[in-house]
């Protein structure tokens, strides 16, 4: 599911999905009504799922005429003689248009900081050249601010993910994130704040990490990386490639779970992406482009066992075939 459902399970999601649809498509139905307060007084759990079904689809409430201008696009996509990169080019020009003004509403409340000097939502920023001549790219849904002072160079990462190529400067560098503290030696790495850890990859020098609470300290090298948390890190692991590849416009997966991938892509989509259970233990391998991502499902689709299910331009689920 998308990271911003609250760890809500998937079929009841799905129910306040279902909820949601039939009470739009007839919004004057007394039993429906009724229906639907029983269900949503039956446990905390449906209550919060409709919460979260409600507030996405008032964000997106624009779209609710667009349902089945939606729908018959997807047709065409799966059986029209045109190619499917053109319907996906029309489909993508529909969705994007409509939804471009919720960019703005989700850079002003990204997690941690929204005052933050950087700030990204759905479309990752290329490269930003610092004063100290640091390179620095951010990834989708990444808040960051830049502090330079007389002794010191740092960047406070709140939340989503970075690159850095570090500039050559006398004054030492650091990277605060969360969970603790990074203190790069001439390198080149990505940081990702996800879920209440931090995941280093360091693909040229080394990188000190110490942890926020208990001020463990680690040194990671060129081609490894650790995943830690405010307590404790993790056994260090080999750089993967992928952390860096959003960089370039794509999202790479070698042999990743289909839950995995969806979540990744799920930062790269306005509303939700959700995935059932049943299919998220499927591999992925490849390399998708994250310019379209209705072209990268319906890649999913000729390749795995899967179809995209859409109840709303706002609502994409991945289900069984």
């Amino acid at each position: 599911m998308s990271s911003n459902s609250g760890g809500l399970d998937h079929a009841t999601l799905q129910q306040a999905a279902d909820w949601f649809a039939r009470l739009s498509a007839e919004p004057n139905a007394l039993q429906l009504h009724e229906d639907w307060r029983q269900w949503h007084a039956h446990s905390e759990l449906n209550r919060m799922a409709w919460s979260y079904v409600a507030r996405v689809g008032q964000r997106f409430a624009p779209l609710q005429e667009d349902i089945a201008r939606a729908n018959q696009t997807l047709e065409t996509l799966r059986h029209s003689q045109r190619s499917r990169r053109q319907v996906l080019r029309g489909l993508s020009i529909f969705m994007g248009g409509a939804l471009l003004g919720w960019g703005s509403w989700q850079q002003r409340w990204l997690p941690g900081n929204w005052t933050a000097d950087f700030r990204t939502s759905t479309t990752p920023l290329g490269e930003q050249r610092l004063a100290d001549g640091t390179r620095l790219w951010l990834n989708s849904g990444t808040a960051l601010d830049v502090n330079f002072s007389a002794d010191q160079r740092e960047l406070k990462l709140y939340s989503g993910e970075i690159l850095v190529s570090t500039g050559n400067d006398p004054r030492p560098f650091v990277v605060d994130t969360p969970q603790g503290r990074l203190r790069p030696i001439g390198t080149r790495f990505s940081v990702r704040e996800h879920d209440g850890r931090t995941l280093l990859n360091v693909y040229e020098g080394s990188v000190q990490v110490s942890c926020g609470d208990t001020h463990q300290t680690l040194i990671v090298p060129a081609g490894q990386g650790v995943n830690f948390d405010r307590h404790s890190l993790s056994a260090t692991q080999r750089a993967q490639p992928g952390r860096e590849a959003w960089m370039k416009g794509v999202l790479m997966a070698n042999d990743m779970r289909l839950g995995d991938f969806i979540d990744e892509l799920a930062s790269y989509r306005h509303g939700h992406l959700g995935i059932d259970p049943q299919v998220a233990n499927l591999r992925v391998m490849g390399i998708f482009p994250l310019e379209d991502t209705d072209q990268v499902l319906a890649m999913l689709e000729q390749v795995l066992p899967v179809r995209i299910e859409r109840r709303f331009a706002w609502w994409v689920t991945v289900v069984a075939r």
